[in-house]
């Protein structure tokens, strides 16, 4: 009994002191509660916004892994920076955003899974990104029949707005316009006769070549030859035999190819001994297209949305290069890291604009933008249009680097 009533007042004494130095206090109200994170989430900057306030969630639909994923990969990443970039700057209109990105594997039945994911499971206001329109065709019905607001980052086709829905938008220019420049290019530096090659099996290089053709022909060009290959092609001999079958050679090759068969075809057309210039979409802007051609890459041309060159490029370019660099410790991929960085802050422009997430009022938002001024170019959609009129970057690679070839708007450009 001794022994016990000694505990015991050993044990009161001890919770005695532990009250005086205040280790037993208890907090006087519930801790905050923490901001939702998802496994892409960027963590928030001190200057964040609060993180009690309701986050604004946002999908981001990329193809993280795949075939499309030299072009994905960076604008999921443009995105994520712009978001914490948002978070950092108060959030919008006082509330932190939350990008929630699914990764695609540029699978179109995964693709359609993650976008219905986004509205039933998510419930994001609006969905953002995929650099490809066959992601977006496979995507966009979901979210259209959701009533919410979807902006694509890359996804060139024209035909999307109409194909998919009233809700969808484009940050980028069109494929029509790209194929116009690609078309008044190279008549006006190489000449007026040109071979036309393109990957039969997608969407965007069968339009990409489709604008280009008749923007040529319009303008007084000749197409010498045309062919196709299919899209997963490793092999362009039997297009190649074609080629150097004709008595003479074209002006120039216009190839219109996916970023995956980019550096493949241009090596084979080179190790043809077909040395003359090769120009293509902004599919071609990868790095991959250098490290599998070679110095075969030097003579190529490509159209695409910016310079991304912290010597070359403009001030919102290097800026963006900048930042990127030091949240991801390398400088961007290529245009579409800017691209994706563009959109998120669309999105987050038209938010503030709409002083809600309602879906109606948040697309009246997007319709009225005039004149945002994107690193990759301003961004309006006048008159109902749901393509901004932007301006085209012609890339020239040389010595194995890319270089600014001239910067285009189209004299003419292709009906959608």
């Amino acid at each position: 009994m001794k022994i016990r009533l000694l505990v015991f007042a050993l044990g009161l004494i001890g919770v005695l002191l532990l009250a005086a130095c205040g280790g037993a206090a208890q907090p006087t109200s519930a801790p905050p509660t923490a901001a939702p994170t998802q496994p892409t989430a960027v963590p928030a900057a001190p200057t964040s916004a609060p993180a009690s306030a309701e986050p604004i969630k946002i999908g981001g639909g990329f193809a993280l892994t795949g075939d499309e994923s030299v072009l994905d990969l960076p604008a999921a990443n443009g995105a994520k920076l712009a978001a914490k970039e948002i978070n950092a700057a108060e959030g919008i209109n006082g509330r932190p955003v939350e990008l929630i990105v699914h990764d695609s594997q540029y699978k179109m039945d995964v693709t359609a899974q993650i976008c219905k994911q986004f509205v039933e499971q998510d419930k994001v206001i609006a969905v953002i990104g995929f650099t490809d329109t066959d992601s977006v065709l496979a995507c966009g019905p979901t979210i259209q029949k959701a009533g919410l607001p979807f902006i694509t980052a890359g996804a060139t086709s024209p035909k999307i707005p109409t194909q998919v829905g009233d809700k969808t938008y484009l940050a980028c220019f069109g494929d029509n316009v790209q194929a116009a420049v690609g078309a008044e290019y190279g008549a006006s530096k190489f000449g007026k006769t040109a071979y036309l090659l393109w990957d039969k099996g997608v969407e965007y290089t069968t339009l990409l070549a489709d604008y280009f053709k008749k923007r040529f022909t319009e303008n007084g060009g000749t197409i010498v030859l045309e062919d196709q290959y299919d899209d997963k092609a490793t092999d362009f001999s039997a297009q190649i035999a074609k080629v150097k079958a004709l008595p003479k050679q074209p002006d120039f090759y216009f190839i219109s190819a996916m970023p995956y068969n980019v550096g493949p075809v241009v090596k084979q057309f080179r190790d043809a001994g077909l040395t003359g210039p090769i120009i293509g979409g902004d599919g071609y802007d990868t790095p991959d297209i250098v490290s599998v051609a070679g110095k075969a890459a030097d003579n190529v041309y490509f159209t695409t949305h910016a310079l991304i060159d912290a010597q070359g490029g403009t001030e919102g370019i290097k800026k963006f290069i900048a930042a990127y660099n030091k949240e991801y410790g390398h400088d961007p991929e290529n245009a579409f890291a800017a691209l994706g960085y563009d959109t998120m802050y669309l999105i987050a422009d038209a938010i503030k604009r709409a002083g809600s997430t309602d879906a109606a009022a948040l697309l009246k938002a997007i319709q009225d933008t005039k004149d945002y001024p994107g690193i990759t170019g301003k961004i309006s959609f006048p008159d109902g249009a749901h393509v901004p009129q932007k301006g085209v970057t012609v890339i020239a690679i040389k010595d194995g680097k890319f270089t600014l070839g001239v910067e285009m708007v189209p004299e003419k450009v292709p009906a959608p």
